[in-house]
């Protein structure tokens, strides 16, 4: 016999009588907003659950309160309120193979937490899921001069790992906003791009190995660290951008390359968008660049506002760039002035300014780097979207004005990485308009936003995943018949649907 009653504001009990014996469940309902389907039948009390997560990683290390279930439940969006059972903060890979074989065993389902910088809510717990946390692994382990490779577990944070690689007198380019609190395990899961990806590429360029557990508990070595390696299919980039959703990454060999010399950046004003490919070109064929962003005026005054920087010069326009490239001499640096001359005569920057120092160039940077920081406090609604370079100019004009007819009312921020197509268009929230309402409209707009990548053969998600927000709208980007296969892969790799279910295709 079967009763029911409810258990907090997540569960439903279960219990099971049969004879003299009473088995208990906790049935975990999938919300609609997280577009989820079916249940998960945790096949035992909280209690008990607690209680052997704890004879593995230690009392200290599961942690059931309210501050620490919001903190560890959710990342950097805003729509999913974090509604976890407990967070369980491991030390070793035995420890998160334990912990995974015991999802497995009692049916508990389990979302990977890094840093928690990620913004499609592919690290929010909000269904009474198990956090698994990779703080506590955070150790370098190895690094070779030889292959200039450094082997560093999941829970390394990505500025620890560019200060290590500082160092030993080598490089890691992938670098982004959130490198002071993000995690490598994280970066990977979501092959995280940034800022130098026009040079360097995505965080897949750097991976050369791999260790994971895999949703039904079992540990891979992938790949080993070898640069040639001709053995068939390599399972080391299905885990790559997975978002966590086959497996959990334990530790990662990174490759790592020689310092730029002397990063130079200049500033350009451009007074659309569009100018921005033709000064791109122009650069891109004369010198290396390592960098190539922009940004909108609008953004600029809310950083200068929130950082108490300077403008980098008198002129204010429209839109910016900002170019950085490597200053091997003075003849690179003659380059770059006569080729900002070059556009300046073609009317495509109105004004400009370049560093004369390291720190000046940071402070640049500054201007380009602080704006999600800056603006994250207006709850903005975020599009990560991408299309290939040369349809940057018309892609832009279609959106910009799109979103111009359809949110009058809403102040619209644009910055990205126009270097390699992706774009972030961010819509700030009224303060007087509940957030329910906000994000439902923003929703409805991006159908369209969608369609006009769609068009393009673009990307709904260039570098933050798919999570949750962009789950819906997977179709615009990727076929019925890939999405299956990813569903098979899924499968395969976590047959009880434990790992991060929901996310990214359904098991």
């Amino acid at each position: 016999m079967l009763k029911k009653r409810a258990h907090g504001n997540i569960f439903t009990k279960v219990e099971k009588q049969q004879g003299g014996k009473v088995t208990v469940f906790l049935l975990l309902p999938y919300t609609s907003a997280a577009r989820l389907t079916g249940i998960i039948l945790m096949k035992c009390s909280i209690a008990d659950l607690l209680r052997q997560l704890t004879d593995i990683v230690g009392a200290e290390w599961v942690k059931t309160e309210a501050a620490d279930l919001v903190a560890y439940g959710k990342d950097w969006t805003k729509i999913y309120p974090p509604q976890p059972t407990a967070i369980v903060l491991p030390n070793s890979i035995d420890a998160v193979i334990a912990i995974v074989k015991l999802a497995n065993q009692l049916q508990v389902a389990v979302v990977p937490s890094g840093g928690r910088t990620g913004l499609s809510g592919g690290a929010v717990a909000s269904n009474g899921e198990l956090v698994v946390a990779m703080d506590r692994m955070n150790k370098i382990c190895d690094f070779n001069a030889s292959d200039r490779q450094v082997v560093c577990e999941a829970g390394v944070v990505t500025e620890q790992l560019q200060q290590y690689a500082e160092q030993q007198g080598l490089f890691y380019p992938v670098d982004f906003a959130s490198s002071g609190s993000s995690q490598i395990g994280g970066n990977v899961a979501t092959n995280a791009g940034g800022i130098k990806v026009i040079r360097y590429g995505m965080t897949r360029n750097w991976v050369q190995g791999l260790k994971v557990v895999t949703g039904s508990g079992e540990l891979l070595d992938l790949n080993r660290g070898l640069i040639k390696n001709a053995t068939g299919y390599d399972f080391r980039h299905l885990f790559i951008g997975s978002e966590g959703t086959l497996g959990l990454i334990v530790e990662v060999t990174l490759s790592l390359c020689s310092k730029p010399k002397d990063p130079t950046v200049m500033v350009l004003g451009i007074e659309n968008m569009a100018a921005a490919m033709p000064v791109l070109q122009e650069f891109q064929n004369r010198l290396k660049l390592t960098a190539f962003e922009f940004f909108s005026e609008k953004a600029l005054r809310h950083v200068l506002a929130e950082k108490g920087l300077t403008r980098p010069f008198a002129t204010e326009c429209e839109y910016y760039t900002v170019v950085e490239f490597e200053n091997y001499s003075e003849q690179d640096l003659e380059t770059a002035m006569t080729t900002f001359e070059s556009c300046m005569n073609s009317g495509w920057i109105v004004d400009g300014t370049i560093s004369q120092n390291s720190t000046q160039a940071q402070n640049l940077w500054r201007l380009r780097e602080d704006i999600s920081e800056t603006i994250a406090k207006f709850t903005p609604y975020k599009n990560d979207i991408s299309v290939k370079v040369s349809k940057i100019p018309e892609f832009l004009r279609q959106v910009d004005a799109l979103v111009s007819e359809r949110y009058p009312d809403f102040e619209i921020i644009w910055f990205g990485h126009i270097g390699d197509g992706n774009v972030h268009l961010n819509i700030l929230k009224p303060d007087a308009l509940p957030a329910a309402l906000f994000f439902e409209q923003c929703a409805s707009v991006s159908v369209q936003v969608f369609e006009l990548v769609q068009q393009h053969g673009g990307s709904v998600s260039a570098e933050h995943g798919v999570g949750l927000l962009k789950k819906p709208f997977l179709r615009y980007s990727r076929s019925e018949q890939e999405v299956e296969y990813m569903r098979a892969i899924k499968r395969l790799f976590d047959p009880n649907n434990i790992m991060n279910p929901g996310k990214l295709v359904d098991g």
